[in-house]
């Protein structure tokens, strides 16, 4: 779910690892860029590969993940539709392939993912989960590696082009930021997002954000040191530059931001 910059968030990936698959599904917006990102993870040979963000219940969209079977599971970076809508059918497309997420919501079939750092595997890939809270309280990670590659997929903790929303209330800036910091440590390898094109550098794209998310907090302080008393005001005075169609999102940001400065919100 995208911000208002618009710019990718660092290097785009001029190639990507042989056992990465991208399935755009076709729910192209404001908040969801092209549409959301479904990836297809296979080790060469195997015969079963991982499915991450399923998408939204388009029938098609769906078939063709299930056309890349037998899936050994499927994993949700986070609760929002536009990732998990989809997910019911796909397990029902693959013959009863789990569905593992944070969220037991969303979970189906398996165990909830609870725990930071858990590894897993199946059939030559090594999968690690990051624990990133912000985006939504829910908002996990994966890093994947096969031999020398690592892959990170980010969901919309970062995004391949522009800034994503801090959804608040479920989302909470300071923790956005810690996951931000986290990610920032895995320099050098391809960031995979929920939405947009890959990225080079995950840890370079995670100090894009934390510098934009600085200079934001930056602008929501001298804003309500000029006055403004509500979320809605500070919108209008730091984000006058973005549609106004798009400030019902931008005002998630600002509550969160305002919360997290501990000013007392109408």
């Amino acid at each position: 779910m995208g911000g208002h910059v618009t710019g990718a968030a660092g290097a785009l990936a001029d190639e990507l690892p042989g056992w990465v698959r991208l399935l755009r599904a076709p729910n192209p917006g404001p908040m969801t860029l092209d549409g959301t990102n479904t990836w297809v993870l296979r080790a060469p040979g195997a015969e079963h590969a991982v499915v991450v963000d399923p998408g939204p219940a388009d029938e098609a969209h769906l078939a063709a993940i299930a056309a890349h079977g037998p899936v050994g599971f499927v994993l949700i970076t986070h609760g929002h539709p536009d990732h998990t809508e989809g997910a019911p059918r796909l397990s029902e497309l693959l013959g009863g392939a789990h569905v593992l997420a944070a969220d037991p919501a969303h979970t189906i079939g398996g165990e909830p993912l609870t725990e930071p750092g858990e590894h897993f595997g199946i059939d030559g890939l090594e999968i690690r989960l990051l624990n990133t809270p912000g985006h939504t309280a829910d908002s996990v990670c994966f890093l994947v590696e096969h031999g020398d590659d690592r892959v990170v997929l980010t969901g919309d903790t970062i995004l391949g082009r522009g800034t994503t929303v801090v959804a608040h209330p479920d989302g909470h800036l300071g923790d956005y930021l810690s996951s931000l910091e986290l990610l920032s440590t895995y320099r050098g390898i391809p960031a995979l997002p929920g939405h947009g094109p890959a990225l080079a550098d995950c840890g370079a794209a995670a100090e894009f954000y934390l510098a934009h998310r600085r200079a934001r907090l930056d602008q929501v302080r001298a804003a309500v040191a000029a006055g403004a008393t509500s979320a809605s005001e500070v919108v209008a005075k730091v984000y006058a530059d973005v549609d106004r169609s798009l400030w019902w999102a931008a005002e998630w940001s600002v509550r969160a931001q305002l919360e997290y400065l501990g000013v007392e919100q109408p």
